[in-house]
C-alpha cells in the first residue's frame, strides 16, 4: 500500500476526535510506530499523529532533523504525550499538515514547551523545546491526539478562508507533504 494513501485527510471526522491513551506498549504498538515513521518519511513530514493514519490512539512520531532522502534520521516516538508547560512569548509561524495538503497557515503558539511521554520501552521521558521547529511540532502533533487541528487555532474569518484554500488545493490535486499547490 502506498504510504501517502494511509494519511487521513480533512474533513475526516477522526481528525476532530479525542484519542484513547495506550495502556500497554507491546509489539503491536511498536509496529504501529514503525509504520507511522515510514508514512511520515514518505510524505516528507516532520511529525505524524495516530489519528492522521486512522489510529485513534495517543501516539506521535516526530523527526525535525530529517531533511529528506539520504539525510540522517533522528526519530522520536511519544506514547500518551502530555504538555506539562507551554509558556514563553507567543510566536507566529507558518504550519503545514499532512492531513491538509496544499496549504499552510500562520499559527500563534507559545515559544517554549515541556512535554512528558512514554517511549517504546515504556520509560517516562521529558522533552523540552524553545523557539524552534521542535516546539511547534510537539504542540501541533499533541493537538492531533486531542482532536485539534491547525485550523482550530485560526480566527473564524481566517479559518473560513483557509478551508476554501484547502478545498481548492485538493481540487488541484494536492498530496500529503505539499504545503503549496503549483499553479
Amino acid at each position: 500500500m502506498n504510504e501517502l494513501n494511509q494519511i487521513v485527510l480533512s474533513p475526516d471526522p477522526r481528525l476532530s476526535q479525542e484519542c484513547a491513551p495506550i495502556d500497554v506498549i507491546d509489539d503491536e504498538v511498536r509496529a504501529l510506530a514503525k509504520r507511522m515513521l515510514k508514512v511520515m518519511y514518505a510524505a516528507d513530514g516532520c511529525g505524524l499523529a495516530g489519528p492522521q493514519i486512522g489510529e485513534m490512539r495517543q501516539i506521535v512520531v516526530i523527526d525535525v532533523d530529517w531533511a529528506g532522502r539520504g539525510s540522517k534520521k533522528n526519530p522520536y516516538v511519544l506514547i500518551n504525550p502530555r504538555i506539562v508547560c507551554a509558556d514563553g512569548p507567543e510566536r507566529e509561524g507558518s504550519e503545514g499538515c499532512l492531513s491538509f495538503p496544499g496549504v499552510s497557515v500562520t499559527v500563534s503558539r507559545p515559544s517554549h514547551v515541556v512535554v512528558q511521554a512514554r517511549n517504546l520501552d515504556g520509560d517516562l521521558m521529558q522533552y523540552e523545546a524553545d523557539g524552534d521547529l521542535m516546539a511547534v511540532c510537539l504542540q501541533h502533533e499533541i493537538d492531533h491526539v486531542h482532536g485539534v487541528t491547525m485550523f482550530d487555532h485560526l480566527a473564524p474569518m481566517r479559518r473560513a478562508e483557509a478551508e476554501r484554500e484547502y478545498e481548492a488545493a485538493l481540487a488541484a490535486g494536492a498530496r500529503p507533504g505539499e504545503t503549496e499547490v503549483a499553479e
